[in-house]
């Protein structure tokens, strides 16, 4: 019984019949039970009809009367008198003598039934006083033959017992139905993820509902998606890397060569040296920011948050950076609300900052206004970067923090860029349970704009 919908089946199965079997037995007891009780009842209202018939004339006349009704119906009955003795009976009085044996003390006026046991007696039995002028002088015994009885129960017997095969294949059809539909999906979503498990992500899965069934397609499909996703980038990564590691290592050996097995003039040899120590640099830049990109993809880094008065740590970067805007002949501006202050990594945030201020100088001409901004509202705190340079394509937008994507690929190869700078600043964010958000225009200027929550000292 490997099968889930076998054992669906017959969980639900069991379950089922098992109700059905003890709401059938309930049902056919307290059926037969009120049945019997029923015809007890008549059985003893007959008597008591009798005995009103009596006691307002006990003679023998209307004794034989009594006698002579019931010898017509299926019923019997036996008149005596208060001591016992037989005054007249519908039947061979032999028959019920032992019913009649039984002691006659404090039976109330309504009667009362002597025998019940109908699966086991021939017979059940009433009995009704007959009073006059508040004495007992006689007794109405009413009997009915429990081949009656007998009939009844097995025709209810048989009633169930139709009902409950039928009940029992209905359940089984419905069981087989239910246990179908539910593990129709299962297995559907079980051949998408061993599709997925041999590497074709593109799955696809009906939408069956809105229960747990059709989130948990919808959670497949999205899992298949993110892992097409992810094989696409690691992909597009490794071919990054291939291409950004061969190119530099490419300039060195060629002009590496060319130093060695020429003999050059000192200004042509110092060219190309000078060349080789670029692509040098480049090769260690990029290597350097792998590593970084490892570690915080291993969560191997440590984030050591303290309290950073933000304009004393802002001066900093100004004094830092204000020579490179100079000679490059760009306007900085920086405003810093007065008495700021913000949880977080030191190193991190200047290295955030760093990149940021970088790839501003980069994409904007000389001439160039660049600003800071940092300011606080309500329990977050935004710093801002703006520029007015050559901008970010709107379609290029929501890819600039992917690894090695460049938005003009010549042009940032020509400015030394990795493509790796934003995807560092990205991780970083969110290791501090920041966000940065771009807003930019093409030929207008780009914003980068990181927003903090406020954290208590």
């Amino acid at each position: 019984m490997k099968k889930l919908s076998v054992k669906l089946g017959v969980l639900f199965f069991i379950i089922i019949f098992g109700l059905i079997t003890f709401m059938f037995f309930f049902l056919h007891n307290e059926i037969a039970d009120s049945r019997i009780e029923e015809e007890l009842q008549n059985l003893q209202s007959r008597g008591n009809s009798h005995r009103a018939i009596l006691e307002k004339n006990f003679n023998d006349e209307m004794i034989d009367h009594v006698v002579l009704m019931e010898s017509e119906s299926n019923t019997d009955v036996v008149i005596t008198n208060n001591s016992g003795e037989v005054l007249d009976s519908s039947a061979p009085f032999d028959t019920f003598k032992k019913y009649i044996e039984v002691p006659l003390s404090s039976i109330p006026r309504d009667g009362q039934v002597v025998e019940e046991k109908w699966n086991q007696e021939p017979y059940v039995a009433t009995v009704s006083p007959i009073q006059i002028n508040h004495e007992v002088t006689g007794y109405v015994y009413m009997f009915q033959d429990t081949v009656s009885f007998r009939s009844l129960i097995q025709k209810l017997n048989e009633h169930f017992l139709i009902s409950g095969w039928i009940s029992v294949v209905f359940t089984m059809v419905i069981i087989i139905f239910l246990s179908k539909g539910i593990t129709k999906p299962l297995i559907k979503m079980k051949e998408a993820t061993s599709q997925i498990s041999k590497g074709n992500f593109s799955v696809s899965l009906p939408k069956t509902s809105d229960d747990e069934l059709g989130d948990l397609a919808n959670s497949i499909e999205l899992l298949a998606n993110d892992l097409n996703y992810l094989k696409q980038e690691r992909n597009e990564f490794l071919a990054s890397i291939s291409h950004e590691l061969r190119t530099p290592l490419t300039y060195i050996k060629g002009y590496a060569d060319i130093v060695r097995k020429r003999n050059l003039p000192k200004e042509e040899s110092n060219k190309y040296l000078t060349i080789i120590v670029e692509e040098t640099n480049r090769l260690a830049t990029l290597i350097k920011e792998l590593f970084e990109l490892a570690k915080l993809d291993q969560n191997s880094f440590i984030i050591e948050k303290e309290m950073i008065d933000l304009n004393k740590f802002f001066t900093k970067i100004d004094q830092r950076f204000s020579p490179i805007f100079n000679e490059k002949q760009m306007e900085f501006t920086m405003n810093c609300q007065q008495n700021l202050f913000l949880k977080a990594d030191p190193l991190r945030l200047e290295q955030i900052i760093f990149n940021l201020l970088d790839n501003s100088m980069k994409y904007s001409a000389n001439g160039a206004k660049i600003s800071l901004m940092t300011w606080k509202n309500k329990n977050e705190i935004h710093i801002a970067i703006k520029d007015n340079g050559k901008g970010i394509p709107e379609k290029d937008l929501p890819y600039i923090f992917n690894r090695f994507y460049r938005v003009d690929k010549s042009r940032t190869r020509s400015l030394g860029g990795t493509g790796l700078g934003l995807a560092i600043v990205k991780e970083l964010i969110n290791a501090h349970g920041a966000e940065i958000v771009v807003k930019s225009k093409e030929n207008i200027g780009t914003e980068f704009e990181l927003i903090f929550k406020e954290e208590k000292k």
